[in-house]
């Protein structure tokens, strides 16, 4: 439409030629009479003879003017056409790069996926690897203990057989005499059989003893299914305890077993303190003694003599403040016992309990002193809030030991969490 106006505009404004005739001018007024397709009015007799001519015109400047506007505008449609397929295709370009990226991405995600996944199953075959090597091992060993204790048993009681029929032969034959221990006594250094049952007894007892100190090297004590190990003496192993009940104590008793490597002039069975006194109670080994301490360093009470390395030993400490009555058990016997030990004082709450190491005031597992580290073995760690009776203290060392549960820490129900390399055995 521009482009027809323009056409349009320049016809009506071309000035007029003024070298032609007065016909010409007619011709010329003739060529504004535009129609809008472009095309030129003029007399009707000049058309039919245009039409009957076979001959081609020259154009006219008003003819090549037309066209060339024809072909400009020609020209602007295609060039907007194209202004419009640009976008399009780009769009078009922009959306395959797209697809192709996502394609590219879905398969990276898969393949790494995939990657993740791989290792992450086989890091849970080869744990699970180790659990069931660990397990096997551990049945292997408890096997080997068993038939260990199997053939010995099945020993004895062949033996047992033994001197059983040799008894009975041996009565048999002092039959005839008046009295059967006027016969053993006359008998008793003359009658080869007599005597070799002697000798039988006298080893059988010899191998239990054996038996029996073997166990008690290897196996955990009666009742207890678990232990913490403390491999080395270190200033990061320790185990935190984080008691059932409020540590608010007038009184208490503390009970545990345990197995140690070496004692030093102080190891640390377990503490209790507070960031203002980390003293407030500790049990701990000093050579061959055991030492209670409540309220500081100072309040103490000592048992010597109670303590053999690589051996169990079941230790209990009892404290009342009402009196200061404190008093220390070793395998179940009274070891030692004091009064005015800390008396009217009150354990505070708030603080920090830990096993094989001493609270330095500071904060947990910082600033611990590799010399007072305990190492070996510990289980069956409870603590009461009152003084256990004498009978109580004795039923701990004695039967199913870590059946009964103290009320403020009770093993295997408080959780104790080992730190540091200390871990779980059974």
């Amino acid at each position: 439409m521009l482009a027809r106006e323009l056409l349009v505009l320049l016809a009506l404004l071309s000035p007029r030629s003024t070298a032609g005739s007065a016909g010409d001018e007619d011709d010329d007024y003739e060529l504004m009479y535009v129609n809008l397709e472009n095309e030129i009015e003029g007399p009707g007799p000049a058309a039919e003879e245009a039409a009957s001519c076979d001959c081609q015109r020259e154009h006219s400047k008003w003819d090549k003017l037309f066209i060339m506007l024809e072909n400009s505008q020609m020209k602007q449609n295609m060039m907007l056409q194209a202004l419009d397929e640009l976008p399009r295709l780009q769009l078009q370009t922009l959306k395959a790069e797209l697809s192709q990226l996502a394609t590219t991405l879905a398969g990276t995600l898969a393949t790494v996926t995939s990657q993740v996944v791989s290792q992450v199953e086989q890091a849970l075959l080869r744990s699970r690897e180790q659990a069931e090597e660990a397990r096997r091992l551990q049945e292997r060993e408890q096997g080997k203990v068993l038939e260990h204790v199997l053939q010995l048993s099945h020993n004895v009681s062949v033996r047992l057989g033994w001197l059983e029929s040799a008894w009975r032969s041996g009565a048999e034959q002092q039959a005839q005499k008046t009295a059967l221990q006027d016969g053993l006594e006359a008998s008793t250094g003359d009658n080869p059989t007599l005597n070799s049952v002697w000798k039988e007894l006298q080893q059988t007892r010899a191998e239990l003893r054996v038996s029996q100190q073997w166990a008690a090297q290897h196996l955990l004590p009666a009742g207890c299914e678990t232990a913490i190990l403390f491999p080395m003496r270190s200033r990061k192993i320790f185990g935190s305890v984080h008691p059932t009940s409020a540590m608010t104590l007038s009184s208490f008793s503390a009970c545990t077993w345990l197995k140690v490597t070496e004692a030093l002039d102080k190891t640390i069975i377990f503490s209790y303190g507070t960031k203002f006194n980390p003293y407030e109670i500790q049990l701990y080994l000093s050579r061959d003694a055991a030492v209670l301490a409540v309220g500081s360093a100072q309040h103490k009470l000592a048992a010597r003599n109670v303590v053999i390395p690589g051996k169990w030993l079941h230790l209990c400490g009892t404290w009342s403040s009402e009196n200061g009555s404190a008093s220390l058990w070793a395998q179940g016997q009274l070891a030692a016992s004091a009064w005015d030990v800390a008396g009217a004082h009150t354990i505070p709450d708030g603080g920090i309990l830990q096993l094989g190491q001493e609270k330095n005031g500071c904060c947990v597992g910082g600033g611990f002193d590799e010399a007072l580290a305990f190492s070996g073995k510990l289980t069956g760690f409870n603590l009461w809030d009152r003084v256990l009776s004498p009978a109580e203290v004795t039923a701990q060392s004695t039967g199913d030991t870590c059946g009964t549960r103290g009320n403020v820490v009770g093993w295997g129900v408080t959780e104790v969490l080992p730190y540091g390399g200390a871990q779980y055995v059974s």
